[in-house]
């Protein structure tokens, strides 16, 4: 069996030349300069666009980016195809795909007044083209919500006292929010005090363990409202259980209000700390691989609650127990091409983030320069906690076969990890826990700020009453709310992810036809070959795969027979989406095409390549 000491030494090589070598070129190469006026000071309103210190915005962008996705899609991955695909995808996509992806969409919208790629296409291809982009993106960000609330209501289900430090986390992350904007108080002890106490959550957790409906498989004295039998009417509760369908609903309601409130009030203060617990969870972990290698390994038993059929979890020693390589095809989720390439979506290159630099990093990026490291830096950042997701499953494979359950192994195997600082395996398993979740919620409510901004673009100016109607940010944060909801009601994760893993995808590669068209219309100069390649063999890889999903596969399970009436619902409401986005997507190319093709006179080996390799006069 192999070391996992193996996975992380190769992934750091890899990611090492990337930052020092290739994003370096890319800065030079989009001439970032800190003598012009980015759209945070130029357009500061106190509401959106916010200039911020740079480890404030990191840790904006880099927990909105990370979210959970870069821990479900490979472990989903990994416990599909093996650890050794799923390794080989992150370790060199992320940084010759993923991380040119958001450098490009964090620069070009930094440079067209921080907004939204899809402005920034409507700029060269019209308005039509605009709003095609937008219907993809707000359709994507409601696949978001469905994704993460299931995971989220997974994780609180099989581990309550990380409900509860979760609680106490976001409650926390407001009151620092108070603490800086209200009261004017200095940043470095604020952060140091409250970065303390959300650990000091992790203890709150143990000792005061959250649920909603009381379960069988809970650990004892978990405090909860419902009895056992309550609230058993709720979608998801059949297949799912009553506490996890709840705490979908309750996920929802938080992520409606978080993305209604100015972004001072949670969402800066809440990622900073977000983004304390990354660093020592991520960093943590990855150490704990090479301190153990060194000193040894003591063998861990977990508790393996979030499965019935195994009660507990043994991890002898830091080898990987999954299989390198476990076949080209899986029974639930299909073919390794192109599912591999779209059920790792945020680990190495996702349409989200585009949606994240264009839409809130933008808008408070505080100097041109602060976008390299953001930008490149944090999606190389992504790109490590994807690998702890890996080492994880590796770790505690046989730990449920469905890949459902395999999803919850995240905090099973981070703790094992832990453990090797001396930490007892409760309190190891529920920080991690803590980690996943505060990733999770992030993104979940981001995503649903987004896509305010999306139908608000969308409109435009209104000109009747309805439109005037859905500018308003309570209206059009209930309609990304309630979609999300609506999908997420089929309650199986092997549907759920593949879609949102495909439209994701399919919006990197639209991100990057429109970093792209910029490119072609900035100068003659500038070569079309680091966002291109990553730009064809994304669309090759997600239309594939949406076509796969709405033309064969839901269709198949529901003619099969097996599934309910809200579960046949939800999937065929998926296929529609599948086969809208694909309709969206061709429609967009030929309009890219024709933009670019125009911008460069043709497009021969020579506009492709640039008029010459030196950075260009803007």
């Amino acid at each position: 069996m192999v070391q996992v000491v193996w996975m992380v030494a190769f992934v750091l090589i890899t990611f090492t030349v990337g930052y020092l070598g290739y994003s370096r070129y890319l800065a030079q190469f989009v001439e970032l300069d800190d003598e012009r006026t980015t759209p945070a000071h130029k357009y500061q309103d106190g509401q959106e666009y916010v200039p911020s210190k740079k480890p404030v915005l990191l840790g904006h962008h880099y927990s909105s980016i990370a979210g959970g996705a870069p821990i479900a899609g490979p472990i989903t991955a990994a416990a599909a195809f093996g650890w050794l695909p799923a390794l080989l995808w992150v370790g060199i996509g992320n940084p010759i795909f993923g991380a040119v992806h958001d450098f490009m969409s964090l620069s070009s919208s930094v440079r067209h007044e921080g907004k939204s790629i899809g402005y920034i296409i409507g700029q060269y291809v019209g308005k039509r083209g605009k709003n095609m982009l937008l219907w993809f993106a707000f359709l994507t960000i409601i696949l978001v919500i469905a994704a993460f609330a299931f995971l989220i209501a997974a994780v609180f289900n099989a581990f309550p006292a990380a409900a509860t430090a979760s609680i106490v986390y976001l409650a926390l992350a407001v009151l620092f929010g108070v603490y800086l904007y209200q009261f004017g108080l200095p940043f470095i002890p604020g952060a140091i005090a409250f970065t303390l106490a959300v650990f000091g959550g992790v203890w709150v957790g143990l000792e005061f363990p959250f649920a909603i409906v009381a379960t069988e498989t809970m650990p004892a004295g978990t405090i909860t409202i419902f009895g056992e039998g309550a609230l058993s009417f709720l979608p998801l509760a059949g297949a799912m259980g009553a506490n996890f369908a709840a705490w979908t609903i309750v996920v929802v309601l938080y992520a409606f209000a978080a993305s209604v409130l100015p972004v001072w009030v949670l969402l800066q203060p809440r990622d900073f700390l977000t983004s304390a617990i990354l660093y020592v969870g991520v960093g943590g972990m990855l150490l704990a691989v090479i301190v153990a290698t060194v000193i040894g390994f003591s063998p861990v038993t977990i508790d393996a609650v979030w499965d019935p059929g195994v009660e507990t979890v043994t991890v002898d020693a830091l080898t990987a127990n999954l299989p390198a390589f476990t076949g080209f095809v899986h029974p639930a989720l299909g073919p390794l091409f192109p599912f591999l390439f779209i059920t790792i979506a945020c680990g190495t290159i996702s349409g989200f983030h585009s949606l994240v630099s264009s839409g809130t990093t933008a808008k408070q990026l505080d100097k041109e320069t602060d976008a390299r490291l953001i930008g490149y830096g944090g999606m190389l950042g992504e790109g490590l906690l994807a690998v702890t997701a890996i080492l994880a499953v590796s770790l505690v494979a046989g730990a449920g076969d469905s890949l459902a359950a395999a999803l919850v192994t995240f905090p099973a195997g981070g703790g094992a990890l832990l453990t090797v600082y001396g930490l007892g395996v409760a309190t190891a398993t529920t920080f991690i826990g803590l980690l996943f979740v505060s990733f999770l919620l992030t993104s979940t409510d981001t995503a649903m700020r987004l896509g305010r901004y999306m139908l608000e673009e969308i409109i435009g100016t209104p000109e009747t009453q309805i439109e005037e109607t859905f500018m308003n940010r309570y209206v059009n944060a209930s309609v990304a709310a309630i979609g999300g909801y609506l999908l997420v009601a089929s309650g199986t994760w092997e549907n759920i992810w593949p879609l949102f893993g495909g439209a994701n995808q399919t919006l990197a590669a639209l991100a990057l036809l429109v970093a792209t068209i910029w490119l072609a219309n900035w100068s003659d100069t500038k070569q079309l070959i680091s966002t291109g390649v990553p730009l064809l063999f994304m669309i090759g890889v997600t239309l594939v795969g949406l076509l796969w999903i709405g033309l064969l596969r839901n269709p198949s399970t529901i003619l099969s027979g097996e599934t309910g009436t809200i579960e046949s619902i939800s999937l065929g409401l998926q296929s529609i989406i599948a086969l809208v986005l694909v309709g969206l997507t061709l429609g967009l190319l030929k309009m890219g095409y024709s933009s670019i093709k125009e911008a460069r006179d043709g497009l021969d080996s020579d506009s492709i390549v640039g008029a010459e390799t030196g950075p260009s006069d803007d």
